[in-house]
């Protein structure tokens, strides 16, 4: 089942990747076309803010899996101590916190805009539950990857990227 999490949060982060790559493609194309050629575009902003927003939330469990998040470890730097255990585990547990809440209430308004069939308030009336899924998807993945996260480090110890490597074997 973890190679699995594994798995899908690699795959949506690679996917992420692209997304961040064609809205590059895509902003540069509307320079070009406004300031060139004096023919704006009217689906590059829309389009792009989409990929960005879906972009963001699929990276977050690969983000976490690569174990790329923002770490403090004046404290607890060495990994193979109970506490540092004990603090990545209430970091993860914190992170299953708030994606189960985000997923709940994200749920909750991507349903109400599918039903009510809420739009953009721009030009091209992109649907909301469009970029509102994004949320709890995003989110649910970050949680099943927190959870994964939380028995890797229990059964196989903090991963060795964490791990120090000691100055002289560097040289």
């Amino acid at each position: 089942m973890i190679r699995l999490i594994d798995t899908t949060s690699e795959l949506t982060g690679k996917l992420a990747a692209w997304m961040f790559f064609a809205i590059g493609l895509f902003v540069t194309y509307e320079v070009v076309m406004r300031y060139v050629f004096t023919l704006p575009t009217i689906w590059v902003d829309e389009v792009s803010r989409v990929l960005q927003i879906w972009a963001t939330f699929l990276a977050a469990g690969f983000v976490l899996k690569h174990r790329d998040m923002i770490t403090i470890e004046v404290a607890f730097k060495d990994p193979t101590t109970l506490a540092r255990k004990l603090v990545e585990t209430f970091a993860l547990v914190a992170i299953l916190l708030f994606s189960a809440v985000t997923c709940w209430y994200g749920f909750e308004l991507w349903f109400k805009a599918t039903r009510l069939g809420h739009t953009s308030d721009s030009f091209l009336a992109t649907p909301k539950w469009l970029t509102h899924a994004s949320v709890w998807i995003g989110f649910g993945l970050l949680f099943v990857q927190a959870l994964a996260e939380g028995v890797r480090i229990w059964t196989r110890g903090i991963p060795e990227k964490d791990r120090e490597v000691p100055l002289e074997d560097l040289q």
